[in-house]
């Protein structure tokens, strides 16, 4: 892996960006991680800077996508639509908010994620 520079290229920061920002459209196939994870799988030897950012990614949204089913089956007695609710607009916010932030070069750490890959 290439050490990483500070500040991030503008290249580093575009793919940081677009790994962030690649969880929308897996969202229209269910599984809001696996773009991210491609891309990170693609990039991560470039920079550690590519490599911080798509862990942190694929990260936040494996444990957005557990919390899911989670409120999905929660659904049955009516508390999980409130949550499906939350769940989306946090999920939608701090993705948006992470993109910014490695658009902008900055290292973003989700503050709600399970750190399955470190």
């Amino acid at each position: 892996m290439n050490s990483h520079t500070f500040p991030p290229t503008r290249d580093e920061r575009f793919w940081a960006t677009l790994i962030h920002l690649s969880a929308f459209i897996s969202l229209f196939i269910g599984l809001n991680f696996l773009a991210p994870l491609v891309l990170w799988l693609l990039k991560r030897d470039e920079s550690s800077f590519l490599n911080e950012q798509g862990k942190e990614a694929i990260n936040f949204n494996l444990t957005i996508s557990i919390f899911s089913v989670f409120a999905i089956i929660l659904t049955l007695i009516l508390i999980g639509w409130p949550l499906l609710w939350l769940l989306s607009v946090l999920w939608l916010v701090l993705v948006l908010v992470a993109a910014v932030n490695a658009n902008q070069g900055k290292n973003y750490r989700y503050p709600v994620s399970i750190r399955f890959i470190k």
